[in-house]
């Protein structure tokens, strides 16, 4: 190949080198909750969601799911001719950034604050996606963004990420370090910022982890604009050749941007040689083989895979257990399931009650099909009980004075004569996101506040004054409270951004059709006032591992509850020179069959920073007065500490493990819903 072909082989939009049979080939595509902005696609709860689902095996379900449909568009695509913008199978998901500050917009595509469950998830969904094969890809996964990352948006092109040696360790490097070596993943993703004074997508530190201490073989890739941020806005360069010169050498493969066609005019400066060029080229094509590219349809796995194949009838239930899954009960006084209440009239209220569009979040498809909340409802209640609608209120205030943004008298009338009032209240993506997505008050994504939004806590604070018995189904992705309104709430559900079923789904919960079992993936703090400022990337006082216990939160992490009641015993905790062995039984003491989400939660009692860590979840489903035994193998090096300079020691002697349906309380009070023991770690000799 001439020089500048190879360098069109490293832009996101590649010509391909037809005379080599090479064909244009398009690398941008995204599936992170289905195969997104390429038409009609089963469209899957937003990430945050599935995380919410405290179910791994399901992950890879959903992810397998998307690599048939993202087979079935592309073997389409490729039979028309057609090689163009999102029609590839290079996908650019997950995201396992961590959701570190609940202000950050992006948060939702997350699977939130926690680094083990993250690569948890992560690996289920690489592995999904990608599948078994021993050399080809169903599709080719990328984690993304390497590797600090998490706002603030708005300052995100030039933004310096400062981090100590312990935290990047602890905290921001365990998923992406499990997702290369566990799960293989084909493709990295640098961020936009700078960590430590360095740019992401050619950090030197980063990319030797990423490449030798990891083994990282797969291909490396900017963000969008991420290069041309080097000399524009991080001024760590002076023009687009030292730019595109300066990322080749120190390791990314490929630039989703303009900025590496100056690589021609880098190599005849003097600023990089041929084979830099080469190695990039080399690890692209690598991964178009294994996509199965330049091979015998019969060779490849799915080449086979029919148009018919996405969008399926499978697909769609599948996306609707995992809506139904992802489900958290934050409250419950005892009106949930409604199915043992007599109701007449249902009052539905609130702007997303009815909505579609807003359920899907960001990064999505087309669903074929959407069923709204109140649409749900009314399927579950008509013709037995009357339902009366109501949007309420506008999502956020207007500044129009020809504008109301809340309906006072009609609300308050219709649940006035209603025997309960569901409020269905929440946000959506343009009010939380990605830079440029979103128009909220910050114009960045993120949200200077938690709250509730004016105009639905004042319609919420009208339906209440009626003395109706009121649930409070919230849909949104980052951590909300409801202005101090949450006691005289008679229950309330989170639903997150549950995609197109979120109709059956809420209304299966509600009506005790199934029992909901959905865990937070994230801390719900009561305000953002007392929290770190976001631009301060330190973990000290922030997620359930570091938070500061003087200050409990709203709702913590892995918190959910359920119609049923579940009794924890530890059965037997031991150490071998591989793993850490934890058996435990659970009792559904009813009154009704359920899940019970098993957390295992590891504590060093000797650091006084770190309060406890999740090490281990199983997602298990108990008949009324069932118990089970549950089994979690933790590796051993799990359970490593870094010092404050990076260094990696072996856990202590003596560590306290914790098994329950939640999360133990950092003050170790011991709730009902689990219980402590004591392990000493046998440390192998030598």
């Amino acid at each position: 190949m001439t020089l500048p072909e190879k360098v069109g082989l490293m832009s996101d939009e590649s010509p391909g080198v037809p005379r080599l049979g090479i064909p244009a080939y398009h690398w941008w595509n995204e599936c992170l909750h289905g195969v997104a902005r390429a038409g009609t696609a089963t469209v899957f709860p937003q990430a945050i969601g599935l995380a919410a689902t405290f179910n791994p095996p399901l992950i890879r379900e959903v992810a397998e799911a998307i690599a048939v449909e993202a087979r079935a568009k592309h073997h389409e695509s490729v039979r028309r001719g057609r090689h163009g913008f999102y029609e590839g199978l290079t996908f650019w998901s997950p995201n396992i950034n961590i959701f570190r500050d609940p202000r950050w917009g992006r948060g939702h595509e997350t699977y939130g604050e926690c680094p083990w469950l993250t690569a948890e998830f992560g690996v289920a969904f690489v592995r999904g996606l990608q599948g078994d094969h021993p050399y080809f890809l169903k599709a080719a996964a990328c984690a993304k963004h390497f590797a600090v990352h998490s706002g603030p948006e708005g300052e995100r092109h030039g933004f310096d990420a400062a981090v100590s040696p312990r935290d990047l360790h602890e905290t921001y490097l365990p998923a992406f370090r499990r997702l290369v070596v566990e799960a293989r993943v084909e493709a990295v993703m640098g961020a936009y910022n700078r960590v430590n004074g360095e740019p992401a997508c050619a950090h030197p530190e980063l990319m030797r982890i990423l490449r030798e201490d990891w083994g990282f073989e797969g291909h490396f890739v900017s963000d969008c604009g991420g290069i041309r941020d080097f000399h524009e806005n991080h001024r760590i360069t002076g023009s687009a050749a030292e730019s595109a010169a300066l990322a080749v050498r120190r390791g990314c493969d490929l630039n989703c941007g303009c900025t590496y066609p100056h690589l021609i005019e880098a190599i005849r400066d003097g600023l990089l040689e041929e084979h830099d060029i080469d190695r990039c080229v080399r690890r692209l094509m690598t991964t178009l083989h294994k996509l199965g590219m330049f091979d015998s349809a019969e060779d490849v796995p799915l080449a086979d895979t029919p148009h018919t194949a996405n969008d399926t009838p499978a697909h769609h239930a599948l996306s609707r257990r995992a809506a139904t899954e992802s489900i958290v009960l934050l409250k419950n006084n005892g009106v949930l399931p409604l199915a043992s209440v007599k109701i007449d009239r249902l009052a539905v209220i609130g702007p997303h009650a009815d909505a579609t569009a807003a359920l899907l979040a960001n990064y999505h498809g087309t669903p074929s099909r959407i069923v709204s909340p109140l649409q749900g409802l009314r399927e579950a209640f008509e013709p037995h009980a009357a339902v009366e609608y109501s949007p309420g209120c506008n999502y956020v205030a207007t500044q129009a004075r020809s504008v109301v943004d809340v309906h006072a008298a009609e609300v308050a009338a219709i649940a006035e004569r209603a025997d309960v009032a569901i409020l269905v209240l929440g946000l959506h993506a343009g009010l939380e996101g990605e830079q440029g997505d979103a128009n909220n008050a910050d114009a960045s994504g993120d949200r200077r506040d938690i709250r509730l939004p004016a105009p639905q806590l004042e319609t919420l604070e009208h339906v209440l004054d009626t003395g109706t018995p009121t649930i409070v189904v919230l849909i949104h992705g980052g951590p909300i409270t409801l202005g101090g309104l949450e006691p005289r709430c008679a229950a309330i559900v989170d639903a997150f951004y549950p995609g197109p079923f979120a109709g059956p789904a809420i209304a299966d919960v509600l009506t005790g059709r199934y029992n909901p079992a959905g865990r937070l993936p994230v801390t719900y703090p009561d305000s953002v006032e007392h929290l770190p400022a976001f631009e301060d990337y330190a973990m000290a006082g922030r997620t359930y591992r570091f938070a500061d216990p003087q200050r409990p939160p709203l709702y913590p992490f892995g918190f959910g509850l359920s119609y049923s009641t579940f009794d924890h015993e530890i059965a037997s905790v031991t150490s071998t020179a591989e793993a850490v062995e934890v058996t435990a039984r659970v009792t559904n003491r009813g009154p009704v069959d359920g899940d019970e989400v098993v957390q295992l939660y590891v504590r060093d009692p000797d650091d006084p920073h770190l309060h406890h860590e999740l090490r281990g979840v199983q997602r298990i489903h108990l008949r009324n007065q069932e118990t089970r035994s549950v089994r979690f193998v933790v590796p051993r090096n799990q359970l490593d500490r870094f010092d404050d300079g990076g260094n990696r020691h072996p856990s202590n002697a003596t560590l306290l493990v914790w098994v329950g349906g939640n999360q133990p309380s950092p003050l170790r009070d011991a709730p009902d819903r689990g219980r402590w023991a004591e392990l000493v770690v046998d440390r192998p000799s030598g």
